[in-house]
């Protein structure tokens, strides 16, 4: 049997040009290396998943062949990759201080690249000072972290630090479409852009979550699948829900709620998702502020039929009230009546004509 590889290992990118959404740093580095112009100390920093081991082998790469190096030279025996995290003590900084002094036979620089650097002690931050401070001429740091909070001051005023951002949703989505194609992976558009907003700006993450989805929908990704094995409400059921409150239909809407909450979900989540989804529909309403929408091309036109027909008014009300009853939910005795009664109330803000009602009560 073949051995699998997971995505995030198979599609790690090896030029600067495929690193995904991290653009003013990538090309920043690209100029750097072209202009003879890079520091001898380097701090990539930002969160999970985002590149900043990746960008570190790629530049530790780089630097060698922009510096003398003839094609077909392999200056892999150049590079090395330390963990902070198991290797945090004042003798492993001692013993990496002595690598430091050696040349490289072949090329011109020997990279070091130490991941999760804020894991280092006090004391081996302290014995690393004076090497970062005054390195060979042949050895060049990279530092990698996801908590530059962590990380000595003294440290941080001899690095040249690079933040790495969230990568955006769109940009995972678009990634993710590239590697179905080449894995011959069906997908719905909404399906992909529902992993893209779940690994919350890590594009690993994104991968990893879309392997699994592969094998749990055998290589059909749907938005109803992916929705039920990721356990998130699909927007179906918010849509139905507006439905019901402005057409005054308080049974149809317990009833939507009882069907929901037997599906497993939570009544808080549910009350955060309807107003995330108010606010939604309210922001559909302006062709300025459509693009604020992090939905699929199918679910951003729901919204704007949907905009279409909620008053503005109502919107406003029907925010509020979510988020009052988000507010005192933990506090509730009956968290399922507080819940119920929000939908009572969001429900009475028109009156059966679909007009608003001259009185009522979010409180």
């Amino acid at each position: 049997m073949e051995q699998f590889i997971v995505s995030a290992r198979k599609y790690r990118p090896l030029e600067f040009e495929d690193v995904v959404g991290q653009e003013a740093i990538t090309s920043t580095l690209q100029h750097a290396i072209e202009s003879h112009q890079l520091p001898q100390a380097l701090l990539f920093c930002g969160p999970r998943g985002v590149g900043k081991t990746t960008c570190a082998r790629i530049l530790a790469r780089k630097i060698n062949e922009e510096n003398g190096g003839g094609d077909g030279q392999d200056f892999a025996f150049n590079i090395f990759e330390l963990d902070a995290a198991s290797n945090n003590s004042v003798d492993d900084i001692r013993s990496l201080i002595e690598q430091v002094r050696i040349i490289p036979q072949v090329g011109k620089y020997r990279v070091y690249i130490i991941d999760e650097v804020h894991m280092l002690s006090t004391a081996a931050f302290n014995a690393f000072l004076k090497t970062l401070e005054e390195p060979p001429a042949h050895a060049i740091f990279i530092l990698a972290t996801t908590e530059k909070h962590k990380i000595i001051p003294t440290i941080l005023s001899r690095c040249q630090i690079y933040d790495f951002k969230r990568i955006s949703v769109e940009d995972i989505k678009n990634h993710l479409k590239v590697v179905a194609e080449k894995e011959k992976v069906q997908y719905e558009d909404d399906a992909l852009h529902l992993i893209a907003q779940k690994a919350d700006g890590a594009l690993r993450d994104s991968l990893s979550i879309f392997d699994r989805m592969v094998t749990f929908t055998n290589r059909n990704l749907t938005f109803e699948k992916v929705a039920e094995n990721l356990n998130v409400l699909d927007y179906d059921y918010y849509f139905k829900m507006t439905d019901a409150l402005l057409a005054n239909q308080i049974p149809d809407a317990l009833l939507l709620l009882d069907e929901i909450l037997k599906k497993g979900f939570d009544a808080h989540l549910f009350i955060n998702g309807l107003g995330a989804h108010f606010r939604d529909v309210l922001i559909s309403k302006t062709p300025s502020t459509v693009g604020l929408l992090e939905v699929g091309e199918a679910t951003k036109a729901k919204y704007l039929e949907h905009a279409a027909k909620c008053p503005t008014a109502f919107l406003f009300g029907a925010i509020d009230i979510a988020n009052q009853t988000d507010i005192q939910y933990k506090s509730s005795k009956n968290p399922r009546l507080s819940v119920e009664i929000a939908l009572m109330q969001m429900s009475s803000l028109l009156d059966p004509q679909g007009d608003l009602a001259k009185k009522k009560s979010i409180e």
